[in-house]
């Protein structure tokens, strides 16, 4: 268990746990409130991530950042984070082996930030931290695991591809307020 945010992105930043060291530019530790409310959690970082090493910072950042907005969250209320912290190649999905990594650095967050709600975003999120599947079916929903509260949505940049799930997607963050609020 780490301390600090600080000295958590200090060993995210020099990690050596996997192959991915080999091939990123930079880690991309999580970024954001560390009293945030909420947490949002979602695959790897993509190349623009890789390059500025800062999360949802390319086109799925944007998407992200305008559903907050819209819901009366900024980036600034919220913390930001992926289950690996570097780009897997090709922007393919991370191996189990890189998951499992990268498992310790995502549990800390957690630990250091006490979040009311963890908010999933994609299949990936979903699938490593409660072994779900099928979010079209399942996104909008709360699930309690481990003393949290994870709540499963659409990844962002699912919504660029698919213009269908913008409506779901937005009215899914402005849930995660409604669901705040309560808490």
């Amino acid at each position: 268990m780490y301390e600090s945010l600080e000295l958590l992105k200090e060993e995210i930043i020099g990690c050596k746990k996997c192959d991915l060291c080999k091939t990123r530019k930079n880690s991309v530790p999580g970024k954001g409130n560390k009293n945030a409310e909420v947490i949002f959690v979602g695959e790897a970082p993509g190349r623009t991530e890789d390059v500025n090493g800062e999360p949802f910072i390319g086109s799925a950042g944007k998407k992200l950042t305008t559903a907050l907005e819209n819901a009366g969250l900024t980036r600034d209320m919220v913390y930001i984070t992926n289950i690996v912290k570097c780009r897997p190649p090709e922007n393919r999905k991370p191996t189990e082996m890189e998951t499992k990594q990268c498992q310790m650095y995502l549990k800390n967050e957690f630990s250091l930030i006490k979040p009311k709600i963890v908010c999933l975003l994609g299949n990936t999120a979903y699938k490593t931290i409660l072994g779900g599947s099928e979010i079209s079916k399942n996104h909008g929903k709360l699930v309690q695991k481990d003393g949290f509260s994870y709540f499963i949505t659409f990844h962002p940049a699912a919504v660029i591809y698919n213009q269908k799930l913008v409506k779901d997607f937005e009215n899914d963050i402005k849930k995660i307020v409604k669901l705040l609020k309560e808490k």
